[in-house]
């Protein structure tokens, strides 16, 4: 019986994410915006359909990283008291991936959704840089 003493850990860490602080950042989901919304006015500007085929495919797959990226940062960075100091949080995120999908960028090839996506992030990214004041 002495197995489970021995194999069990001597030290436990804990931190409020996933590693210490330093990992998280919306500046990734915001680059990926940002190429979504220049590929959009490339496609606007562009009438080939081989480009505007490519260029949607390429701004599909941007659109799924800004949510993968908003995902993590919703998920794995933000915590319940940072709901609680700011209880709209939940409600934003849930708007900027849904803007980031198929009923937003994702699915639009217009900047302005892209601009949409982007105001989103930054307020997303106001308050991310709030509580890393804290």
């Amino acid at each position: 019986m002495r197995l489970p003493r021995i194999l069990a850990p001597r030290v436990s860490a804990s931190a409020h994410c996933d590693l210490p602080c330093g990992v998280y950042d919306p500046a990734q989901a915001r680059i990926e915006a940002e190429s979504v919304k220049m590929i959009c006015e490339k496609y606007q500007a562009n009438t080939d359909p081989e480009f505007r085929t490519r260029a949607i495919l390429i701004k599909e797959q941007r659109a799924e990283l800004v949510k993968h990226h908003l995902w993590v940062l919703w998920t794995d960075y933000f915590k319940p008291p940072h709901f609680e100091k700011y209880p709209h949080l939940h409600q934003l995120f849930n708007e900027a991936t849904k803007l980031a999908g198929a009923a937003g960028a994702k699915g639009a090839t217009e900047p302005a959704k892209a601009d949409e996506l982007l105001q989103k992030i930054d307020e997303i990214s106001k308050i991310f840089w709030e509580t890393k004041q804290a």
